[in-house]
């Protein structure tokens, strides 16, 4: 039976969905602060939640101010919140519990329709009958980017969980998306062709176009209808299991930790509600980008929460994108023998596709020594479309069981971890890739470096991260290895970074780009670069980058472009390259041999030029202000602190 009584003076003719009940709620009580939207509905937090994060991204309602954050409905189409709406049948029949769980049959309007002219009632349509929902028209919106909101709502779903545990979990859900995402778009392609012999049954067929194989009980959409049982974690981890056991290439891949007794059954549940909005549509291409872009974002911000442990498995976005801008890999061989959870590799496969390449003319070859970090990189990879069968783990790590031990890399792009000292030096002291000197024992530096040189092709090029005490550093025989380095002709170009640029380190960096064949000729990537075996070249960019925090600095699309650009142009035969004071210099090696092979970008580059417009009392004014602000933040936090300590109760 149908009601035909009204809910806040709605026509209600079928079930309605959570998302209409917290509209309707809005619509009849105006803005509302959190708490009391979820009071009202008496949903939980997590419930409550997903919903605000789906309307939001759907441009429907924007959030409010307010000691504990409120919801208001948005501005439809020039419309006041609040105005009067007819409502206009959906077409679809949807169910959704209403405060005590008793479900009410109403027909919700959408913000922003026309107001018609009442109708006659008439008996209900059957489904069948229904006629299909009018194409809605996307609304502005000045809301935050959809990956920025489903991070804050599954932070939030996070609770007690270490973000450590928890990257695994929510992670190992939005894999879980993209390949069942994949496999659908396959399987209903494949479902209209039975006629002519297709088999959506058949996993020969998915193989056949680089597609994973999902089994009934694994796909999302089964997930996603278990979601709210009390079993669900036990339900994602045999998916898991089953995904893995059709995927030769998933083995031993897939984080199964979905029901252990500290991650909250209802918490899960809403996490595969949440995650089952992202990407909506049927393009495998659009999902992979979708999904790709939130598994990337949701990398940085776990490494984050982490701290310095985050550092371990990520390299900031724009450090890897300054490596990758300054080697151009559009074709060969690309390594890198540490390399957490592939970014770099990810990067270098944006680069191809954005400069119109194509993405199989380059192959990838990684080792990770950490497993978990290991299982990261396979599914970033995978989520890509890209390769990973060369990317290896094992327990030894590159220097003690070099997992590619014949490969000469057309490109090596790295980010080791920084002065380490248990690294196995003191078991490979003969080693074989020392062709320049061993290095100490206690700091593994010049060992990663000539790891990296080792697997090198006679035309190969390396970008690296080291600390900056590399450049100088003369202690275990590192200032000879420098040396050696240097005359041998492999140091191309040195980059000192700005600080605060890592999360795992405040240890001041630089980058290393190396080349076997500096004396002009054909590179890897089929680019023509002049003879430069005399020289090398300095850039000093630690005035570069912005601060986002008090304790991170990031490097914008013109600090990257500034310094690969004065690369390129000092490299390219036709380049107008020219010293600029206190950024760049082109220092023959008889200068380097001079200041006794000490590498730092700022003794060859100088100092900047004097601004010709320099007004001191403008200039006074300006340090004036700016001294009188920290002043005042001083005193805040003074305050705060005194404040805190007050509070701290002594023990007797």
């Amino acid at each position: 039976m149908v009601h035909t009584d009204t809910l806040h003076g709605l026509r209600i003719g079928r079930m309605p969905t959570n998302e209409e009940l917290l509209l309707d709620l809005l619509h009849s009580k105006g803005p509302l602060g959190n708490g009391k939207a979820r009071e009202t509905l008496q949903w939980s937090e997590a419930q409550y939640e997903i919903v605000k994060a789906s309307l939001l991204a759907q441009g429907l309602v924007a959030t409010g101010k307010g000691r504990g954050g409120s919801l208001r409905l948005a501005e439809p189409n020039g419309l006041e919140a609040g105005s009067s709406m007819a409502a206009e049948p959906l077409g679809t029949m949807a169910t959704g519990p209403i405060g005590n769980g008793m479900p009410i049959p109403v027909t919700y309007p959408m913000p922003g329709r026309k107001a018609k002219e009442p109708k006659r009632q008439e008996a209900p349509m059957l489904d069948s009958e229904q006629p299909e929902p009018k194409a809605k028209k996307p609304k502005a919106t000045t809301e935050e980017p959809i990956e920025k909101q489903l991070w804050k709502t599954a932070d939030k779903l996070r609770k007690n969980i270490d973000a450590a545990e928890y990257k695994h979990i929510v992670l190992g859900l939005v894999f879980l998306k993209y390949i069942s995402d994949a496999f659908v778009e396959l399987y209903d392609k494949l479902k209209a062709e039975e006629s002519a012999g297709a088999d959506p049954e058949d996993k020969d067929e998915y193989k056949a176009e680089n597609v994973f194989f999902v089994p009934p009980g694994a796909r999302w959409s089964f997930l996603q209808s278990h979601a709210k049982q009390p079993t669900i974690g036990k339900t994602v981890d045999e998916a898991m299991d089953a995904i893995e056991l059709e995927n030769d290439s998933l083995k031993g891949v897939l984080p199964k930790v979905y029901a252990r007794q500290n991650l909250d059954p209802t918490s899960l549940g809403g996490l595969i509600d949440l995650i089952g909005n992202i990407a909506l549509g049927d393009a495998k291409s659009r999902s992979a980008d979708v999904l790709g872009h939130v598994f990337e974002y949701f990398l940085g911000e776990f490494a984050i929460a982490e701290g310095r442990k985050g550092g371990q498995f990520y390299t900031p976005r724009y450090v890897v994108e300054l490596l990758v801008e300054m080697l151009e890999p559009y074709k060969g061989r690309i390594f890198d023998p540490c390399c957490g959870s592939g970014g770099m590799f990810v990067q270098s496969e944006k680069f191809v596709t954005e400069h119109q390449g194509k993405v199989n003319d380059i192959s990838i070859y990684g080792q990770e020594s950490n497993q978990t970090t290991w299982r990261l990189a396979k599914m970033n990879l995978a989520i890509r479309g890209l390769d990973s069968s060369q990317v290896k783990w094992n327990n030894e790590g590159s220097f003690l069981n070099d997992a590619h031990p014949d490969l000469k890399a057309d490109y090596i792009i790295a980010n080791p971890p920084f002065n380490v000292s248990d690294w196995g030096g003191e078991l490979l002291r003969k080693d074989g890739r020392w062709q320049y000197g061993v290095p100490p024992a206690g700091n593994a530096n010049f060992g990663w470096m000539q790891h990296f040189i080792h697997h090198l092709s006679p035309s190969g090029q390396a970008g690296v991260v080291l600390s900056k005490g590399a450049l100088t550093g003369k202690s275990g025989g590192e200032g000879e290895i420098r040396t050696a380095m240097v005359e041998a002709g492999l140091i191309d170009c040195i980059v000192n970074l700005p600080t605060k640029l890592f999360l795992n380190t405040q240890i001041p960096v630089s980058m290393w780009f190396m080349s076997r064949n500096r004396r002009g000729g054909v590179m890897p990537s089929g680019a023509a670069a002049r003879d430069r075996h005399n020289e090398i070249l300095f850039i000093d960019a630690r005035h570069l980058g912005h601060l986002i925090s008090r304790r991170t600095r990031e490097l914008s699309a013109e600090d990257i472009q500034k310094i690969a650009g004065t690369y390129h142009n000092w490299r390219n035969p036709k380049g107008t390259y020219a010293d600029v004071p206190g950024f760049c210099c082109a220092a023959p090696l008889s200068r380097v041999k001079e200041l006794d092979y000490v590498l730092t970008p700022g003794r060859y580059v100088g100092l900047a030029d004097e601004e010709d417009d320099f007004v001191f009392p403008e200039r006074f004014a300006a340090l004036k202000t700016e001294f009188a602000a920290q002043l005042q933040e001083e005193a805040e936090l003074n305050s705060a602190i005194l404040k805190n300590l007050k509070s701290v109760k002594g023990d007797g």
